[in-house]
């Protein structure tokens, strides 16, 4: 790995952490609904769940993800105009990657076989910022898969790849946290890119809102495709996958794999 892409790679994990420590304390000094009324009796060992998910993920990383991504982004398909480069072409990158990155996340809603791995996300019974990075390793695995094929078929470049990576994992901070906004400023922001009060009906536990609001940085595609939710929120929705409950770890990292427990008898 050359200078310059450790150098970027810095950059970027040093940003998304201070950016992960500033809404953790944030969304505890106003938070927007108590954790007390769904999880007081197990908020440690919650914790230690979508930690242990987070470490898990973060071991395959440097295996797998960064990796893959510096292969596809080397090795990808030289067809690419012109004009499709400096900073025209990189916000026109990060527009087509946003674009692409709600199809995935509507694919892993409507699909049974990813919807398996998209669930240990959705069980978590709570949101904060923990919740953005407790996904299973499964689905991390896939994912890396499925955005190398697309980074080799349309070309994108490692640079608009790693700054599009930075943007989604801070978005996924910001709306999956526990942070009260100013009522108006939630509001306005929420006419442009997700927010927690769009994000939060896309966690309740009933299916109809669940696979809604796909949207990760942008509202933009839900509104053009029919996905956006009208549904405003409200802090007493239960969050979670209805019907199930939550699993301890060594279950959440068994469950995609369980054939009884996914409809396939």
């Amino acid at each position: 790995m050359d200078e310059g892409l450790t150098l970027l790679l810095g950059v970027k994990v040093a940003l998304v952490a201070l950016w992960f420590l500033a809404f953790f304390a944030l969304e505890r000094l106003r938070p927007a609904a108590s954790p007390a009324s769904v999880v007081a009796r197990s908020s440690a060992s919650r914790l230690l769940r979508n930690g242990s998910l987070w470490l898990i993920n973060s071991g395959l990383s440097p295996l797998l993800v960064v990796p893959l991504t510096v292969w596809a982004a080397t090795a990808s398909l030289d067809w690419r105009p012109g004009w499709w480069s400096g900073w025209g072409g990189l916000l026109l990158d990060l527009l087509l990657l946003d674009f692409l990155i709600y199809w995935w996340h509507r694919a892993n809603h409507e699909l049974p076989f990813l919807w398996r791995f998209h669930e240990v996300h959705h069980r978590d019974q709570f949101l904060d910022t923990t919740s953005a990075v407790r996904f299973h390793f499964g689905e991390v695995m896939l994912s890396a898969l499925a955005r190398a094929g697309i980074i080799w078929l349309l070309g994108f470049p490692l640079s608009s790849v790693l700054l599009f990576e930075i943007l989604v994992l801070m978005a996924a901070i910001f709306h999956h946290s526990n942070l009260r906004l100013p009522e108006r400023m939630e509001k306005n922001l929420s006419n442009l890119i997700i927010t927690p009060a769009l994000h939060w009906v896309h966690h309740h536990a009933r299916r109809k809102d669940t696979d809604s609001n796909y949207g990760t940085v942008l509202v933009l595609w839900d509104r053009l495709f029919g996905s956006r939710n009208p549904r405003g929120r409200r802090l007493d929705m239960t969050i979670g996958v209805e019907g199930r409950a939550e699993l301890p770890l060594h279950q959440l990292l068994f469950h995609p794999f369980r054939r009884d427990e996914n409809g396939d008898g």
